[in-house]
């Protein structure tokens, strides 16, 4: 046994007296994942309570508001998009193998999933051809009467409901790259940035709904999550364009206009959904944390049907701070961050600051781009978009898959903040400009334990002291490069 170890021993013996009564201190447990590999969601020394005796190590103190006056956000969940890419590269393990993975994915055994966001049609990140779920050969079909899932709408279909049987709390997002082509003003899923947009009368004539295909817009809507739902799969929310500011002539795009996308919501979309029955959520933008102007339209003009915000990392030095200023501006409102890509080029941490910041900034809920690929990072499309998205796990070409870095960072918050867990206010984290610090989020989780999740940037151990509001002191090591996550037991 190392000193070290020792120490930690019986200074968790010492703790024992501080503890309240049927509640030790050794019920407090940590696990970490760290940049060199070694760590990967592993049990290691857990936090004492006490200040602890840290000797020569760098130390750090955090504190959290575990009393009612600390509750921040709920969290739903965590995850990544669930892609073409992800369903044909899973679908080729064998199916213990593909058991294997999903309940490592989807069940507190491994990551705890929770939340999931699906493309509607193709993305970047599908195998050619680019498609809708009612094409049509390019010929307008006002009755819909073309639509189909397709072979791979249909097995995404069924891998999500597969997801839904293993995790009871699942909520699935879907959201359209593409309108189908017939109902555009180009006449194209992809091909051209010219009159990329909906003909619906927006741009055209007399505003959204004045002539075009606005009510054939909302019905397709209707029919993807009722098709969905015949196969398993229930959507509960979507969003009617990814990145509705993005026209690229490469892969599936269209653009939306803030107040159009409002009166889609607000007169076709929303009632759509009401008249048919379907108690699917609708959440605004789905872009840039830089044009907070866009989703505070819709909520404005579509409140009847819009409560939620969802959010992408890629603005210009992203700033998470932009969450916090909304929910300011827009008491109550829910928020995600629905796409970040996690590239093979990325750093160790990236998974972890897209998580970890959001986090501290009222989202509920984050989904990595994307959840799984093949070792050549798809399959997708020959031309535009992501040939670098790594998913969160490579799926091998042996019926094997490996779990990426990105995997083991999220799983360090999603297998341990559960949903239904509360965000708490808390301080002490710091960056410095050159990189390295200390980020935390902590959460009151159902049960009454505590989660503490905190990311050591740093290239040395870290000791760090945190003092909770309801009166107790826990201290502990945090590995060099780490995501660690302390679990707590309940205050007394």
């Amino acid at each position: 046994m190392t000193m070290i170890t020792l120490w930690c021993a019986v200074a968790g013996l010492v703790a024992v007296g501080h503890a309240s009564p049927g509640k030790r201190a050794s019920d407090a447990s940590a696990y970490a994942s760290n940049s060199a590999g070694n760590y990967k969601l592993t049990s290691i020394a857990a936090p004492v309570q006490g200040s602890g005796s840290p000797g020569s190590e760098s130390t750090w103190k955090l504190s959290i508001d575990d009393t009612s006056s600390g509750h921040k956000q709920s969290i739903t969940g965590f995850g990544a998009a669930v892609t073409d890419a992800t369903v044909t590269s899973f679908n080729t393990l064998s199916s213990s193998t593909l058991q294997q993975l999903l309940n490592e994915l989807m069940t507190s055994d491994g990551a705890n999933f929770a939340l999931m966001r699906h493309s509607i049609g193709a993305s970047d990140l599908s195998g050619d051809p680019a498609y809708t779920y009612d094409d049509n050969g390019g010929s307008v079909d006002t009755s819909l009467s073309s639509f189909n899932l397709g072979d791979r709408g249909t097995a995404m279909a069924k891998m999500l409901a597969t997801m839904k049987s293993l995790q009871s709390s699942l909520k699935v997002l879907g959201t359209p790259w593409s309108a189908p082509g017939w109902m555009k003003l180009n006449g194209e899923i992809d091909g051209s940035t010219t009159n990329n947009n909906l003909n619906d009368g927006y741009l055209t004539s007399g505003g959204t709904g004045s002539t075009g295909y606005s009510s054939e817009f909302a019905q397709y809507f209707v029919k993807y999550i009722e098709a969905y739902e015949d196969l398993g799969a229930t959507i509960d929310a979507i969003t009617i364009q990814n990145e509705p500011l993005n026209s690229q002539a490469g892969y599936p795009t269209m653009y939306v206009y803030d107040y159009e996308s409002a009166q889609l919501i607000q007169n076709y979309v929303g009632p759509a959904l009401a008249d048919a029955g379907l108690d699917t959520e609708i959440w605004a933008y789905d872009h840039n944390t830089d044009v907070t102007s866009y989703p505070q339209t819709v909520l404005n003009e579509a409140s009847q049907y819009v409560d939620t915000v969802a959010w992408h990392c890629y603005a210009t030095d992203v700033d998470w701070t932009v969450l916090s200023q909304f929910y300011s501006s827009n008491p109550g409102v829910k928020q995600y961050m629905t796409e970040c890509w996690t590239p093979a080029s990325g750093t160790w941490h990236q998974a972890a600051d897209f998580t970890i910041g959001p986090l501290q900034n009222y989202a509920s809920g984050v989904i990595a781009w994307t959840l799984g690929t093949n070792t050549n990072d798809g399959p997708h499309l020959t031309t535009g978009g992501c040939d670098t998205c790594q998913g969160l796990v490579t799926i091998n070409d042996d019926d094997s898959y490996t779990l990426n870095t990105a995997y083991y960072m999220m799983a360090q918050f999603s297998k341990f903040m559960p949903p239904g867990a509360t965000v708490l206010s808390g301080s002490g984290s710091y960056t410095y400009s050159s990189g390295e610090g200390l980020q935390s989020v902590a959460s009151l989780n159902p049960d009454g334990t505590r989660t503490v999740v905190i990311e050591n940037m740093f290239s040395n151990d870290i000791y760090v002291s945190l003092s909770t509001e309801s009166g107790e002191e826990w201290s502990g090591n945090i590995p060099s490069e780490s995501v660690t996550t302390w679990v707590l037991p309940a205050s007394s």
